[in-house]
């Protein structure tokens, strides 16, 4: 894409200046966190900013919505001045060359032997001035090969096959302004091999294999505007300053390559350097004071390396700067006045950085930045004289609101609701009609429990979803390293586990008087206690840990809006993503494993038991039954399944967009809790009996007939 823009200028020439930052209209300024509707007196929030509708009524909420500082602006200005020098004699028809290959095109005094096979620099006319070259298969460019072309200002060779320039290859070439190596298999370049080429602008070097840079190598480039080493194997930068052969150099493009180090004479030399990037290397340690004379700079960008901490005077000296970029770097802290020194910068990119010691002095005296981006949309509310900061959302929470859906805000409460009550209805209901099988009872009484805890995380969340209503990223960061999200958060987690556990427990014990009945011991009333009392143990342990372990685990519940623990992050602590792991991926795995095949060789016991018998209406009860095992199979793996699959994606870092996160804790976690009073108690036959027994009048005592005890299904 840049190199599209570079060869495209006309895309790019016209830069246009940011309206102020802060108006005051009426002799008042826009409170922070607000800006001014052009030349209205109304001031929106921030959050309001290119949302792509006009609130302001005038459209200034939607202007100024690109990112247009840094290099696309350096680059249109640079290239507008120097529009003027374009010879146009290329754009002619006719051909003014005298000899050329057949097979290539010409007009006016340019050749095109694009993609003709040509294994060697072919024999034009000497008064060339355009020759492209590319995608042939040139291996090497010998002595002297051009030093006819006294009048060649473009030379094209990317996409060949070069793996040798002899060291006098460019001889001759005195009006050369464009150099294009790009995309071959050049290792080396020797000494002075570019010494005649004073005024070239342009040198094109990216997509090769180059591992060393020498500053001999670029002596006579007194003219050098743009050098692209971009995706080389290069490793280290010379002890020497570049800029010593190259004094008009603007451009430096080290995109992709193996840098580890950045010492500070690098650079010394470079005072007429506007774009410099670094991106993609592998730097770890840049040397204190490696800009500081880089006067003219105007975009640094120092992303995707390896950098763990920044010297906190590097800027120092950047005072035109207006783009920089630091984005995914393992950064362990900013100090608060790494940005004081650059008073003109227009837009920082701080994003994939966790950012511990973030407060307000860090971009206070930035008063000119127009655009920032961060990791987090909490980060926000410590820059919110920022016109334009994203992301405004991380597909759970928004500037706004908590829930950030408006179907999420709705639902929260309607499945709470569900939960909540559906559970206790259960509860009430089996305590009230009595069974023979109290040990069945007291279990799902005891899922029933677990699962009405979802329904209060579910209010919880609603509750402050409506506390922070308008205002939640005032209060984010707050509410996620806050008490009750941790307490809700443990709660949640509580809750899946306790109750997947019991109803594993349930379903083994139904597995065992099914499969095999006359072997099969019932437990009894103190063994049960003892079962449940021990889920509930185990349960509340893996809830707590957590808690209890803040320098192994961090914050582990306060990483989103809703505090439940199901994304994995880079940031996130090893011992906390082996131990969600260990959970979700190991224990609920495996109790969901064990659900799927008991009910599996249940059915099939069933089945077996009918076809050996000729009893009425054992083919209509086996539908029942199957469809019963069915729907309780069904509703295990959509809980589940999406979760298993969440997390799984989630440790090998697949970026899953935050939406999605919160549809699952707010609809698909829930599935069971609100399901399970349903599937367990009101669709059993023998519980459905019972049930409106004691809801019909009772008979005369000398009639009444005892109820039968309940079988495993109820």
């Amino acid at each position: 894409m840049r190199l599209l823009l570079l060869l495209l200028p006309s895309l790019c020439c016209a830069a246009v200046e940011p309206p102020p930052l802060l108006s005051r209209w009426d002799g008042h300024a826009c409170p922070l966190g607000q800006f001014p509707c052009g030349n209205l007196s109304v001031c929106l929030p921030q959050a309001l900013h290119c949302n792509g509708e006009d609130d302001c009524g005038n459209g200034a909420d939607e202007e100024n919505c690109v990112d247009d500082s840094g290099w696309l602006q350096v680059l249109g200005e640079m290239l507008a001045v120097r529009s003027g020098t374009t010879a146009v004699e290329d754009e002619a028809d006719a051909c003014w060359l005298e000899l050329f290959p057949e097979r290539c095109r010409c007009w006016a005094r340019a050749v095109d032997c694009t993609q003709q096979d040509l294994a060697t620099v072919p024999w034009v006319s000497s008064n060339v001035t355009r020759m492209d070259l590319k995608k042939n298969k040139i291996c090497s460019l010998l002595d002297h090969q051009f030093a006819r072309y006294k009048s060649l200002t473009k030379l094209f060779l990317q996409n060949n096959k070069i793996r040798l320039i002899s060291p006098k290859a460019f001889a001759g070439l005195s009006q050369l302004k464009m150099l294009f190596l790009s995309h071959n298999r050049i290792a080396q370049l020797k000494p002075q091999v570019f010494g005649d080429l004073h005024r070239l602008e342009w040198l094109m070097l990216d997509n090769n294999r180059l591992a060393r840079l020498v500053p001999a190598t670029f002596a006579g480039l007194t003219s050098l505007y743009f050098l692209y080493l971009l995706n080389n194997s290069l490793t280290q930068m010379p002890n020497a300053s570049l800029c010593v052969e190259m004094p008009r150099l603007s451009w430096l493009e080290l995109e992709g390559n193996r840098i580890r180090a950045v010492r500070r004479a690098v650079f010394q030399e470079c005072r007429d350097v506007t774009v410099l990037i670094l991106r993609r290397n592998k730097l770890r340690w840049i040397q204190d004071g490696t800009f500081s004379q880089l006067s003219r700079l105007v975009e640094l960008d120092l992303s995707s390396n390896r950098l763990g901490q920044l010297p906190p005077v590097l800027f120092q000296g950047l005072a035109q700067l207006q783009q920089l970029n630091i984005s995914y770097n393992p950064l362990r802290e900013l100090f608060p006045g790494q940005f004081e020194s650059l008073p003109q910068l227009r837009s920082l990119s701080l994003e994939g950085l966790e950012i511990p010691n973030i407060h307000n002095l860090t971009f206070q005296k930035l008063t000119n930045l127009s655009h920032i981006y961060f990791k987090k949309f909490q980060y926000c509310s410590y820059a919110p004289h920022v016109r334009s900061c994203k992301p405004n959302t991380d597909g759970i929470s928004s500037f706004e609101n908590l829930l950030a859906n408006i179907i999420l805000r709705v639902f929260v409460w309607v499945i709470a609701c569900l939960t909540c009550f559906g559970n206790l209805f259960v509860i009430c209901l089996r305590s009230c009609v009595g069974t023979e099988n109290s040990q069945h009872a007291m279990a799902i009484k005891s899922l029933c429990c677990a699962d009405g805890l979802m329904g209060i995380y579910l209010f919880v969340i609603g509750a402050f979803d409506l506390k922070f209503s308008g205002e939640y990223n005032k209060h984010a960061q707050g509410w996620m390293g806050s008490v009750p999200c941790q307490l809700v958060g443990s709660l949640a987690t509580l809750s899946s586990e306790v109750s997947l556990l019991l109803l594993t427990y349930v379903t083994l014990e139904k597995y065992c008087s099914i499969v095999f009945p006359f072997s099969h011991r019932r437990a009894g009333k103190k063994q049960t206690i003892s079962v449940l009392a021990a889920i509930w143990l185990l349960g509340f342990s893996l809830s707590v840990i957590p808690l209890c372990c803040k320098e192994s685990f961090g914050n582990y519940y306060g990483r989103n809006g809703v505090c439940f623990p199901l994304q994995s992050d880079p940031g996130e602590r090893p011992s906390a993503r082996g131990y969600s792991a260990t959970i979700y991926l190991g224990l609920n795995l495996a109790a969901f494993i064990t659900i799927v095949f008991a009910y599996s060789s249940m059915f099939y016991s069933i089945h077996v038991t009918a076809a050996k018998t000729a009893e009425r209406g054992v083919c209509s009860r086996e539908v029942a039954i199957a469809k019963r095992f069915f729907f309780i199979v069904l509703t295990d793996a959509l809980c589940w399944i999406p979760i298993f699959l969440l997390k799984l994606l989630s440790l090998l870092q697949v970026e899953i967009p935050g939406t999605v996160t919160s549809w699952v804790v707010i609809f698909i976690l829930p599935i069971n809790s609100a399901l399970n009073p349903v599937l367990y108690t009101a669709t059993a036959a023998p519980f459905q009996e019972k049930a409106k027994g004691c809801l019909q009048a009772p008979p005369p005592r000398a009639s009444r007939r005892s109820f039968a005890p309940l079988t495993p299904q109820a």
